[in-house]
């Protein structure tokens, strides 16, 4: 499911995979929530229709973001992991949750994040480090 690019900028190479609107929410709740089923990924608040979900999922993969498995427990369920090219995507993710934190309360009441407002390098450490935890059992 490999994509035209528009161009060879970098930032427009990057926006043509996670730049949709649902991408970088995905990989937030893969990251933040540490949600990895189709249907916890489904769950989320904003309420992603289940084909375009499963048409981002299949782009992620494709790009190497995330990987699809099955746990041994249950072959016909699949899991969703990011791969360190997704794990990679938490400055990008923190950034957009400082902005929104600081620019979008004007017009939408914004939830608080516990130690978003920390150390940013901290912050982008300490979300990875659970994330690369939680891994270790898969």
């Amino acid at each position: 499911m490999i994509k035209e690019f528009r161009s060879g900028c970098p930032i427009s190479s990057a926006l043509d995979v996670v730049g949709d609107k649902w991408s970088l929410l995905i990989i937030r709740d893969m990251l933040i929530k540490h949600k990895k089923t189709f249907k916890e990924i489904s769950d989320s608040d904003e309420r992603i229709a289940p084909s375009i979900l499963s048409a981002r999922l299949k782009l992620l993969e494709s790009y190497k973001l995330i990987s699809k498995t099955k746990i041994p427990e249950n072959k016909k369920e699949n899991i969703y992991l990011l791969t360190e090219k997704g794990i990679r995507l938490t400055p990008i993710i923190v950034e957009f949750s400082l902005w929104g934190d600081t620019n979008m309360r004007e017009f939408n009441k914004i939830n608080d994040i516990e130690g978003l407002n920390s150390d940013k390098s901290y912050f982008i450490q300490s979300v990875q480090d659970s994330y690369n935890s939680m891994l270790l059992n898969f």
